[in-house]
């Protein structure tokens, strides 16, 4: 039998003599509770958020991306084409052109990048999942799709015949340059289409069919800026990436989805990481009231504690009792406090009763993670003010 803990048990669950004990116990309790629920209810809120923001990447970008590793073009020819097609766990790829282009539309200038992608494009990417208004590109026409950013900048819509989109590109090559008419290719396209994924990305690509962009852009057929892949659910990513490597002769770098957004992932872990400091430092403010009752809870029993001492208990022994008195209160309000959180979140999942806007309710998410991170969080604030606590028991003091 672990008498210390029997004893913290007793001294939590029987009533003090003084009453203003009792209430300070209950305040602490109810400090933890709302420390844990607090934690937990942030957590789970920064998650919905973080997969709300990730939802639009997710459908924009490929599972592996390749890209050159010099320049801004490698070489991908049939036979390698062919190979990559007898890859085990390729689903589907597309030959990609990325280039930055110069948009003109009656009188207003846009910079943006040009995307040139080939028929496979849509079985890599939901195509339907970003188109907004009317269609797809229509291979061999010059038509591209626009981002509704893009479109509000320039004030453009679609299948405006009378008044073309002009895209302008440098020219390659050296030498001074007399008339600045010469120095850019020059086409007029139509917007077949609309996209819209996200403010940042509507604004950036303008898509085109691959055999535009290599004419636009003076490459051969066997030029491309990236392949975009699609990978079978559970697919060997390492045993694909050296595949790869094998069948493609230039230098290549791989991305997998998070690497391609290495930028806003390491923003959203570093929001996270100061969102949980900031409030367990709210909580850890709110759980040392259990240090205070444990403080007054040692200076009512003194008296106890002469008798326990003189009964055979260690000052160590006397120690671990008001210690684990602080750990059962915090574990209780932890409990409490976690439950709380759970269901709030739930209810807020199933009903929404916290709205961004009238027709989009607050995203939040339930993960078990954050159910471990409170509880150890609480755990360890509540253990720590609890020995500090403790640590009043003293020699003086049995004296």
């Amino acid at each position: 039998m672990n008498l210390p803990l029997y004893i913290a048990k007793r001294y939590l669950f029987s009533k003090s003599s003084k009453n203003a004990i009792n209430i300070i116990s209950r305040i602490a309790i109810s400090a933890a509770v709302i420390g844990s629920l607090a934690l937990f209810i942030v957590l789970s809120g920064f998650s919905g958020l973080r997969g709300y923001s990730l939802q639009f990447t997710n459908v924009f970008d490929s599972d592996l991306k390749i890209y050159p590793a010099n320049g801004k073009t490698f070489s991908f020819s049939k036979s390698s084409e062919e190979e990559l097609k007898k890859i085990e766990g390729v689903e589907a790829f597309s030959k990609i052109i990325e280039e930055r282009v110069f948009l003109q539309y009656r009188g207003k200038n846009l910079i943006a990048l040009i995307k040139g992608v080939d028929e496979s494009f849509k079985n890599v990417i939901p195509i339907d999942s970003i188109l907004f208004l009317n269609k797809w590109l229509t291979p061999d026409k010059d038509e591209v799709v626009i981002g509704l950013g893009i479109s509000q900048k320039l004030s453009m819509g679609v299948l405006d015949y009378g008044n073309l989109l002009e895209i302008y590109v440098p020219k390659p090559g050296t030498g001074q340059i007399i008339n600045p008419t010469d120095a850019f290719t020059k086409r007029k396209v139509v917007a077949s289409g609309m996209y819209s994924v996200n403010s940042d990305l509507d604004s950036k690509f303008v898509f085109s069919d691959i055999e535009f962009a290599q004419s636009l852009l003076k490459l051969d057929a066997t030029k491309v800026s990236a392949l975009e892949l699609k990978l079978i659910p559970n697919a060997d990513s390492k045993n694909i990436r050296k595949q790869l490597k094998a069948v493609i002769p230039d230098e290549i770098i791989i991305k997998n989805r998070i690497q391609q957004n290495d930028g806003l992932y390491k923003m959203l872990n570093i929001e996270n990481l100061f969102v949980y400091i900031f409030v367990s430092l709210i909580a850890a403010i709110a759980i040392f009231n259990i240090a205070g009752t444990i403080i007054m809870t040692i200076l009512e029993k003194r008296r106890t504690i002469k008798t326990l001492s003189a009964l055979g208990l260690t000052i160590k022994e006397i120690r671990k009792i008001f210690f684990y008195k602080g750990v059962l209160m915090t574990l209780i309000g932890l409990l409490i406090g976690l439950l709380l959180g759970v269901i709030t979140v739930f209810l807020q999942q199933k009903i929404g009763f916290i709205p961004i806007t009238p027709s989009l309710p607050y995203p939040v998410k339930l993960e078990l993670i954050n159910v471990v991170i409170v509880f150890i969080t609480i755990l360890v604030l509540g253990g720590f003010a609890s020995k500090i606590a403790a640590t009043r028991v003293s020699e003086k003091l049995i004296s």
